[in-house]
């Protein structure tokens, strides 16, 4: 019964991190009228947030193997509660975009620990996969359903609920975690923590962010755009050399060499930029383009939430357990690649049930698959002592091709004639994404290390 209540928890604390990367798409529209933004700026109320988050995972996930995952865990939670709290009082997009920021660094010292908890808390094998599996649903439900919870928020109290909404639920989670998920000692009091490896790698992901936004404008040759991308590029190689040098790494150079670790991760990124593109185009495609009211935008991808839940705590352990985790990744990322192709054919005057519904159930049986299986296959043979830093990889990985993929995307997205083509455009470039992810796992699948191979299902 103790599992299953610390399984509910991290489920909860997942949620609420996706929730607060994705529960703004929806409110984007309210939010730039009310704040009077730019709509070329409107973005990086999303993308801070997953800069923030990608940049210190790590830090967040190193410091829960040090100090202890519960405490890092609860500590997170805490700067949710409060940012939020900042988020929804801001008269402005800058302090906005600033509440997000800190959002996600809450968001970064939480997440990683809470997959850390569970990963210790149930048996590597068939057990984890079905704890994985439901806590892979947890996460890639929270991030479709919660375009329906602001769609209903937006049409009720209005936005700044979309974050007032997390200081009860983030106190009630930490009064809960301290009940029922035991503290666990403090590792290695004196250790070092990488703050400068954290820092430098934040401002290169935000200077190549920075790059894919300026794109729209001056080009991807233009001066600006190639000096951020460049100084981004720049500040991620001398991360990667800090690392090499530091007494306490965030990421041990050891575990870049472990080809599975990368291409896991790699392909959670791509996966991860490819489905955070289209809920962010399809929310304004619908609304502006369309005519759609908050409410019924949200409810529109209830397909891809319903169907990835049942498939992911379901479906993908039972896959898993035959196949493998890197070859149900390369399924669920084939047929996320598939529906997302299948939305080129969405035309100007859309009809939800023959253009949408549809593929936004196959976006969510891929969705469903991969979810887990990327999981599994990024935690696979980690020791408990590191589950911390795997479990900060693998979101740094996810919230790192959401956040560059999503610019990427817009940008892509704004050379398109009208708003039609902008969502066709922005659906190609996420199928690409998509598609690429399954290459990677291929690559991985035909590695297939010994703590990769699948596991028998029990009789």
């Amino acid at each position: 019964m103790a599992n299953k209540q610390i399984l509910a928890l991290m489920c909860g604390v997942v949620a609420m991190a996706v929730i607060d990367l994705a529960v703004v798409n929806t409110a984007l529209p309210s939010i730039q009228a009310d704040l009077h933004a730019d709509p070329a700026d409107l973005q990086w109320v999303v993308i801070g947030y997953g800069v923030f988050v990608a940049g210190f995972l790590l830090l967040g996930g190193r410091m829960g193997d040090l100090a202890g995952h519960r405490t890092v865990l609860v500590s997170g939670i805490g700067v949710l509660v409060v940012a939020s709290l900042v988020g929804g009082l801001a008269p402005s997009l800058e302090v906005l975009v600033g509440a997000r920021a800190a959002q996600g660094l809450g968001a970064a010292l939480a997440a990683p620990n809470a997959l850390a908890i569970l990963s210790r808390t149930f048996a590597e094998g068939p057990e984890r996969h079905r704890a994985l599996g439901i806590f892979g649903a947890a996460g890639g439900t929270a991030a479709a359903a919660s375009s329906v919870l602001s769609g209903v928020i937006v049409q009720g109290p209005g936005w700044p609920w979309a974050f007032f909404l997390n200081v009860p639920v983030g106190l009630v989670l930490v009064a809960l975690i301290l009940k029922y998920v035991p503290a666990d000692p403090r590792r290695a009091a004196r250790a070092r923590t990488d703050l400068r490896g954290a820092l430098t790698l934040t401002a290169g992901l935000m200077a190549i962010a920075f790059g894919a936004h300026r794109s729209i404008e001056a080009g991807w040759l233009g001066l600006s755009t190639l000096a951020a991308l460049l100084g981004g590029f720049a500040l991620l190689t001398l991360f990667i050399r800090n690392e090499g040098r530091s007494n306490a790494p965030l990421i041990p150079l050891a575990t870049l060499r472990k080809r599975s670790v990368v291409l896991a991760n790699f392909a959670a990124g791509l996966l991860w930029a490819s489905f955070l593109g289209l809920i962010y185009q399809n929310t304004l495609f619908l609304q502006q383009a369309q005519g759609y009211s908050p409410l019924a935008t949200g409810a529109s991808t209830l397909p891809i939430a319903i169907i990835s839940l049942l498939v992911a705590a379901r479906m993908a352990p039972w896959l898993m357990d035959r196949i493998g985790a890197a070859w149900t990744l390369v399924a669920g990322m084939v047929i996320q690649g598939a529906g997302l192709l299948w939305l080129l054919g969405v035309s100007a005057e859309v009809d939800y049930l023959t253009e949408l519904f549809l593929p936004f159930s196959v976006i969510g049986l891929g969705l469903g698959l991969a979810e887990v299986s990327v999981q599994v296959a990024a935690l696979a043979g980690v020791s408990s002592e590191e589950s911390g830093l795997a479990g900060g990889a693998l979101e740094t990985s996810r919230e790192m091709g959401g956040a560059v993929g999503l610019a990427v995307l817009v940008s892509i997205a704004l050379a398109g004639a009208d708003q039609t083509a902008e969502f066709h455009r922005s659906v190609l470039g996420a199928a690409v994404l998509a598609i690429a992810s399954a290459a990677v796992a291929i690559v991985l699948a035909r590695q297939r290390p010994p703590a990769m191979r699948r596991t028998a299902p029990e009789v």
